[in-house]
This record gives structure tokens, C-alpha cells and sequence, in this order.
């Protein structure tokens, strides 16, 4: 009996150590407080290895549109051509005077003296004429450009080294005749004429005075023919003239061919004149001549207003 009691005496000893231990562990859990925290851990999402879809392909862009044709080009005949003043019931008569640029004298005395409806031709073999050129279209000047095409006497009489030439082939006189309408600009038209060397012998070939022509007209000039008789140039826009001026060049050789073309005018309508040099008794004689011709029925007018269309044969 002592022995059980004992044994039971024992099992409640252990019981309560355990109890005791346990209440003893709760105790220092209290005291401790909860653990901390641990650090959040952020796992990334690994990047897309996807390969990401092509864009869009652009719409065709639509074809450009038709390129819109340029207005053609005013032709010099027209665009340097001057106004001629109003006839009222008057005889339109023009003169063309030659032999300028090459002396800066005699041209800058021509252009402050000759009246503004007077024509006005320039060498091309002139070096420097851009001055007097637009001294010359400042007054109201209309310009031509004076071809040289062989003459009558030559080689004596000798219309420089870039003239148009009978012993020369066609394409030859065609690469001069583009040379020489080159040169200056702000011309009307060409006056078939160096001076007093009128372009006889050229001008009576006609398979080259025909081609010549028809570059003239290409390039959108007037042409003057310097012989007097002559019919108009058929194939460009032009003229001929009705009376060479100063042939010989005196005081009474030039009024006697000025009452000529006044006499001309009256017979046919109008008349052209021509002067080969625009010597000083020649602008003083044309000068004092102009100043009266309203009086008698007439008007000086620049060279283009007496121009007549081309008349090419079928």
C-alpha cells in the first residue's frame, strides 16, 4: 500500500514539473515578444522573351501627281517689245540705228540725244555694253542685237570672226548663230546688219538665210532684214527695211533719205529706215527730222510695232 502511494506521489511530482515548465516557457515567449519580421522577398517577373510583333506595315504612299506644265516663256519680241504710241489718224514710221557698243562715246551720245522710239543695235562683238544697255532701256529704248552675215566685198569688207558665213557648213553657222543671240539679252529681235555691212551675199543663199531665219524665230526674236526691196522674212516674225539712211553718210545724203521715207510711208503705210552708224551728223539729223514729223502726218514708232507674222509656204 505504501508503495502505490508512493508511485502515485511521483506521477504528480512529474505532472506538475511539466506544468511548471510549460508555464515557465509561455512566460518567457510573453516576455520576448513576437519574432521580427523577415524582409519581404520581391521576385521579378523575368522580362518577356517574346519576340513583340512587327508594326503595321505603311499604307503605299500614292503616286505624285502629274507634273502641271509650266506657261511657255514670253519670246524677247514680246517681253523687251516697247509701247508704241497712239497713232491718231498718223503714219507709223520706225527707224533702226546701228553701230553701237563699240565706242562708249558715240553710243552714250546716241542714247542721250535720238528720240526713245528709235531702235537701238548693239555689237556682239561689243566686250563690255551692260552699262549702256541699261542706260539705253532705262530712257525706253527698244534693243536689237546686230548679226553679221557675210557682206558684199567680202573678205575686204570683213564681218568679224563670228559671222555667218556661205563657205561655211550649215552646222557650223548654226552653233555661230546661237553664240551671237547669247550675247547681252534684253533684245527684241536682230537686225541682219553689222553696221554698214547689210548681209547681202548670206542673205541671197537661200538654204542658209532660211535656216538662219528659223533659229531667229526659235528663240523668240525679230528679225530685220537691212535690205531695202526686200520681202519680209517668211519664216519669222520681221520685217525689211524701206530705206538705208546714211548711204553715203552726209548731212544732205541723210535728209534727202529721210524725205525718201517719209515718201514711203505715205505709199505704202509705214516704212523702216535704216542707219548704219550712228555718226553724230546722223543723230542730229534723225533728231531734228523726228521732232517735226507730227506735223506732217507721221509717228515714230519702235521697231516692233511694224513687225509682220511669219508666212512659211505649204
Amino acid at each position: 500500500m505504501a508503495r502505490r502511494t508512493s508511485g502515485w506521489r511521483l506521477l504528480g511530482l512529474f505532472w506538475a514539473a511539466l506544468l511548471v515548465a510549460l508555464l515557465g516557457g509561455g512566460v518567457v515567449l510573453v516576455a520576448l515578444g513576437p519574432p521580427p519580421a523577415g524582409e519581404e522577398v520581391v521576385t521579378e517577373s523575368p522580362p518577356d522573351t517574346m519576340t513583340p510583333e512587327p508594326p503595321p506595315e505603311a499604307a503605299p504612299e500614292p503616286p505624285p501627281p502629274p507634273p502641271v506644265a509650266a506657261p511657255p516663256a514670253t519670246p524677247p519680241r514680246l517681253a523687251f517689245a516697247r509701247p508704241a504710241p497712239a497713232a491718231q489718224g498718223r503714219i507709223p514710221v520706225a527707224i533702226i540705228a546701228g553701230g553701237l557698243g563699240m565706242s562708249t562715246e558715240v553710243t552714250a551720245q546716241a542714247i542721250q540725244s535720238l528720240p526713245v522710239a528709235v531702235g537701238l543695235a548693239f555689237s556682239p562683238y561689243a566686250t563690255e555694253p551692260g552699262p549702256l544697255l541699261q542706260q539705253a532701256r532705262l530712257r525706253g529704248f527698244e534693243t536689237l542685237l546686230a548679226l553679221p552675215l557675210e557682206p558684199t566685198g567680202f573678205p575686204l569688207n570683213d564681218p568679224g570672226p563670228r559671222a555667218l558665213l556661205t563657205g561655211l557648213p550649215r552646222a557650223e553657222n548654226a552653233q555661230r548663230l546661237e553664240w551671237l543671240l547669247r550675247r547681252h539679252g534684253g533684245h527684241v529681235g536682230v537686225v541682219g546688219a553689222l553696221g554698214p555691212l547689210r548681209g547681202e551675199r548670206f542673205a541671197a543663199l537661200p538654204d542658209q538665210f532660211e535656216a538662219m531665219q528659223r533659229g531667229v524665230e526659235a528663240a523668240g526674236f525679230l528679225y530685220i532684214d537691212p535690205r531695202p526691196g526686200q520681202p519680209a522674212p517668211p519664216l519669222v516674225w520681221g520685217r525689211s527695211v524701206d530705206v538705208v539712211l546714211d548711204a553715203p553718210s552726209t548731212r544732205a545724203e541723210i535728209e534727202l533719205r529721210l524725205s525718201q521715207l517719209e515718201r514711203a510711208a505715205r505709199e505704202r503705210g509705214s516704212a523702216m529706215g535704216y542707219l548704219g552708224e550712228a555718226t553724230p551728223v546722223a543723230v542730229e539729223r534723225v533728231s531734228a527730222w523726228a521732232a517735226a514729223v507730227a506735223a506732217r502726218g507721221l509717228v515714230l514708232v519702235p521697231p516692233s510695232a511694224l513687225m509682220l507674222p511669219p508666212r512659211p509656204e505649204n
